[in-house]
């Protein structure tokens, strides 16, 4: 059972994690704390908490590689934490299953914000849930309250954030989103500078492991100088 008050730290940087725990504590976050990827899955599989923030430089395996084991797991929303800004590790992280961001040096209240935003959206994901919301298209069916993707009569395994994003693209068909709307639909927050980038690697996820490992008569698709839509072949 996941505890919607408590929040994964893996970090070995004990003034980091004193920041992120004064943070988050005075929004009545409850941190578990791992300084390394074995002991911060080993956290995760005992307490299960509603939300991870990784650090991408830890001893032993390092961040990429407990946000794949982490998201072999399960679906728990992951924040990636990094002092690196490096767009190569941005990109990495994301494909491998991260649904959000950040770089070292933040702000206290900027983290705090993205924090209660991505665990909002999971909120209102289980309320949606609940209201046994379906999407059907030709070869495609999209299932709410199961999150459940099938393609040509294949269930497909999406991450949180790819599931969102699909569902809230094709719940609006043939209508243009910008980058913006996307972040702030679908994330949860005002983007700013390089998050918008998060959408472009999501939309690639998504066209890997959909569009293009199937013929299928729909697409994500881009709209040159504005944004995406989903798009149905007539």
């Amino acid at each position: 059972m996941q505890d919607n008050d408590v929040i994964l730290l893996i970090d070995d940087d004990d003034a980091s994690r004193n920041v992120v725990r004064s943070a988050l504590s005075r929004d009545g976050y409850r941190l578990i704390e791992a300084s390394t990827g074995e002991e911060g899955i080993d956290l995760y599989e005992a307490q299960q908490p509603a939300l991870v923030l990784l650090d991408i430089i830890l001893p032993g395996i390092d961040g990429l590689e407990t946000c794949r084991r982490l998201r072999a797991r399960g679906d728990v929303p992951i924040m990636m934490v990094s002092v690196r800004d490096d767009e190569v590790d941005k990109v990495v992280g994301l494909e491998l299953g991260a649904d959000d961001y950040i770089t070292k040096p933040f702000g206290v209240r900027e983290l705090a914000a993205r924090v209660r935003a991505m665990l909002r959206r999971t909120v209102l994901s289980e309320k949606a849930a609940a209201q046994q919301k379906q999407l059907d298209y030709p070869d495609l069916h999209l299932d709410l309250p199961t999150r459940t993707v099938v393609v040509k009569n294949q269930v497909q395994k999406l991450t949180p954030k790819e599931f969102d994003l699909l569902f809230f693209l094709a719940s609006q068909p043939r209508r243009v989103f910008t980058r913006e709307e996307i972040v702030e639909a679908v994330w949860g927050y005002r983007p700013v500078g390089n998050d918008l980038r998060t959408v472009d690697t999501h939309i690639k996820r998504l066209r890997q492991k959909l569009e293009e490992a199937y013929d299928v008569p729909w697409s994500v698709a881009t709209v040159w100088g504005v944004g995406y839509k989903f798009e149905i072949e007539e």
